[in-house]
């Protein structure tokens, strides 16, 4: 049984950063797709992205271009750069791993963290 734990959420001012980090207590390996999801208080789940073993990645249109998802294998880890942060994207965020590519639509994925909260407000 993989366990994944989050870190890094918190309190940031709108255009501001935040760095999450996920990490697995086992090797995932490369049959492994690593995604971040997020929900908001009332909202439904949000895929933010996902990252293939060798790298590859996809994201939500909301996010790109503003979010950079990277992942190092030899440490079992996934990490969530998140810059230029707006209050809309306030919410708890959580990795997820599967062995399955999804698609942009979150998904119930085999393995889930326990989240983190994120708060973008002045």
């Amino acid at each position: 049984q993989v366990e994944l734990v989050e870190s890094g959420g918190g309190l940031v001012q709108p255009g501001g950063s935040l760095r999450l980090s996920c990490a697995a207590s086992e090797i995932i390996d490369s049959t492994y797709w690593l995604y971040w999801i997020r929900q908001a208080p009332g909202k439904v789940r949000e895929f933010i992205g996902t990252i293939a073993w060798n790298g590859g990645s996809i994201y939500a249109d909301s996010v790109k271009g503003r979010f950079t998802i990277s992942r190092d294998n030899a440490k079992n880890t996934v990490s969530l750069q998140m810059n230029s942060l707006k209050p809309d994207d306030t919410a708890t965020y959580y990795c997820a791993a599967d062995r399955k590519y999804y698609g942009t639509e979150p998904h119930e994925y085999y393995y889930w963290g326990q989240g983190t909260q994120v708060t973008v407000s002045s």
